[in-house]
């Protein structure tokens, strides 16, 4: 016969090998093995605890943003022969030929057929015409007898873009590479002059 103290011994065993614990209103509750209780941050091998899904999202900052370096000289506004707005930072990162030039000088006159063809043939560099001191109704004349209006001319009556650049007379050229350095040239400058000084803007 068992006795009363053998049964407790064994009720006691049971609930043991059950892991069963009472709680606080002296209900009970088992927890299988291995496992953790919920709102138990287990250590990791650093011995961190586990991340939430919101702690594991990427919080990598995003790549810089690319931006052209704009010159100093290249920040002007202006407007074209045919009335459009110009900003000179769009010529940012670009080689770019400048001329300044006024519709009653005979040296423009002259030189401007080799700026044409020097336009044609180097496509990849920006050519843009200046003109002043004279009237837009005669830089829009000039431009029709010279056949130049497939270059992008600005009307600088009062001079601006002209003081801007340090120009004081025409006809003149100025040669700004990329990063914005410039070498100037007063003309005027014939075709294998104009060649020569195109080329070596555009090796740098």
């Amino acid at each position: 016969m068992i006795t009363l103290r053998a049964l407790i011994a064994v009720t006691a065993s049971a609930l043991a090998l059950c892991g069963c614990a009472a709680g606080p209103d002296g209900t009970r509750s088992a927890t299988p093995a291995g496992a953790t209780p919920a709102g138990i941050a287990t250590a990791g091998p650093g011995g961190a605890g586990t991340a939430t899904p919101e702690e594991t999202a990427s919080t990598s900052p995003p790549g810089p943003t690319a931006s052209a370096s704009v010159p100093k000289a290249l920040r002007f506004t202006a407007k074209t022969l045919e009335g459009e707005a110009f900003a000179g930072d769009t010529l940012a990162g670009k080689p770019v030929v400048f001329w300044f030039w006024a519709p009653w000088c005979p040296k423009c006159r002259s030189e401007a057929p080799n700026v044409k063809k020097a336009a044609d043939t180097y496509q990849d560099v920006s050519f843009v015409g200046i003109a002043s001191l004279d009237s837009e109704a005669a830089m829009k004349e000039f431009v029709q007898q010279t056949g130049t209006g497939g270059l992008t001319h600005l009307s600088d009556e009062k001079g601006t873009v002209w003081a801007k650049f340090g120009i004081a007379s025409q006809s003149t050229f100025l040669f700004m590479r990329p990063d914005g350095t410039t070498t100037k040239a007063t003309g005027p400058l014939g075709a294998e002059e104009l060649t020569a000084y195109v080329k070596k803007l555009r090796a740098g």
